[in-house]
């Protein structure tokens, strides 16, 4: 046995990085609850181990006294002596009680409560080398998976898991094979323990990935205001610099695109949108769904969402696949976004026109007057035979914009802004 304990020492100093004292420790404790229930009767009974040679060691404190009156806790001047010399009446002292077999129920509770110290002891370990590393970036290789696909990553001392959540479904691994992870936490477990909890799902990982090849923004040049992903299919990322020397976007990409090739080669392909942030969220969209230009961006703020409307052509893309690239432009700018295709807009204001030209409100009978809008567009359209805000609801953007004043885009405008305001 004393073999055996060295030989635990010393796998658990070397392998898992818990000191010997504090193994040493957690086996003392364990084994004198074991010893109180071995040896009834006798008072302050305490182990020591050998942490060179394994050695057991069980002692008792007896008191010193003339006349023994009660043999488990106390002990005569003359037996005393023959111990420790130079005892005195009224001393206590430790005698050597180690029993020639525990038995089989007080080693069971050793190396139960033995397993707990050492459960204890290593989560202490993890705690200490791991809990300041949260968001790091680190390595390991796939020892075995469990539960379906998580797997248990091998990371040196301890081992690390990557819960089948928190990696892509697109991403497959076997035993052997190296990974790089986020370490997205360090939590207690239910026996005692703490374990390292992995991610390669989380944004935070592609953001770090990009802080190892991106030096501008280690130095703080450059930072990532904004990342939102799907894990394994698509990554958006807005960026802004502090220093107007430094495009943002190009110090990500890298000369030819070598920076962000290696993340996107590390994530197996995902692709990685980059674009300049704003805190104008018409404008951050406006970046972020470049090249293709929304005809109209509304926000609707009761409901935290913002309307836009594209060209038909470019409708299945500002959307993308599973409405992917909709939705994570909404997490962009924080809000909810809604695509709607140019024909389906305009056929929904023109129906919405003709339904307002048709009643009988008074006021769409007046001379026409259009807040906010230059007096000589507004001769130009009453010149024109547009006199009423009736007749405006009643004409196309079309026929408006043939008069020479009027560009297509001021006939929108101006048809927008009489079905929404009336005024």
């Amino acid at each position: 046995m004393n073999k055996d304990l060295v030989a635990i020492f010393e796998y658990l100093e070397r392998e898992k990085g818990i000191k010997r004292d504090v193994i040493i420790g957690a086996i003392e404790e364990a084994l004198r609850a074991a010893a109180r229930k071995s040896i009834k009767g006798l008072l302050n009974v305490s182990v020591k181990i050998n942490p060179k040679t394994g050695v057991i060691d069980v002692f008792a404190q007896k008191e010193v006294v003339e006349t023994v009156s009660i043999p488990d806790e106390e002990i005569t001047l003359e037996d005393a002596r023959v111990i420790e010399p130079e005892c005195n009446i009224g001393d206590w002292i430790d005698l050597t009680v180690t029993p020639q077999d525990f038995g089989r129920i007080a080693a069971q509770t050793a190396r139960q409560v033995m397993s707990q110290k050492l459960r204890s002891a290593e989560r202490d370990v993890i705690y200490e080398e791991y809990r300041h590393r949260v968001n790091e970036i680190i390595s390991g290789t796939v020892k075995r998976v469990v539960r379906g696909a998580t797997l248990i990553v091998d990371l040196g001392k301890v081992e690390g898991i990557l819960p089948d959540r928190f990696y892509p479904k697109t991403e497959k691994y076997n035993v052997g094979e190296r990974v790089q992870a986020l370490l997205y936490e360090v939590k207690d477990t239910e026996n005692g323990g703490a374990e390292v909890v992995l991610s390669r799902s989380h944004p935070e990982f592609v953001s770090q990935l990009f802080y190892l090849e991106v030096p501008e923004l280690k130095d703080g040049t450059v930072t990532i205001e904004h990342i939102v992903r799907d894990a394994g299919y698509r990554t958006k990322m807005a960026v802004k610099s502090s220093d107007p020397k430094v495009d943002p976007v190009g110090a990500c990409v890298g000369v030819r695109g070598t920076r962000v090739k290696n993340i996107i080669r590390e994530l197996n392909n995902e692709k990685i949108d980059i674009m300049p942030y704003s805190e104008d969220p018409f404008k951050l969209l406006q970046n972020a769904l470049a090249p293709i230009e929304a005809k109209k961006m509304e926000i609707d703020e009761e409901r935290n969402c913002m309307h836009i409307v594209v060209e038909d052509e470019q409708y299945p893309t500002a959307l993308g696949k599973r409405g992917m690239n909709a939705r994570l432009n909404g997490e962009l700018i924080g809000m909810e976004l809604q695509v709607k295709r140019l024909s389906d807009y305009q056929a929904a204001t023109n129906l919405e026109r003709v339904q307002m030209a048709a009643s009988d409100d008074p006021l769409l009978d007046q001379t026409l007057t259009i807040e906010g809008m230059s007096p000589l567009i507004v001769e130009s359209l009453i010149s024109a035979g547009y006199d009423t805000k009736r007749k405006l609801l009643n004409a196309t953007a079309q026929q408006l914009a043939m008069i020479p004043e009027i560009s297509r885009e001021m006939a929108d405008k101006i048809l927008e802004q009489i079905r929404k305001k009336r005024t």
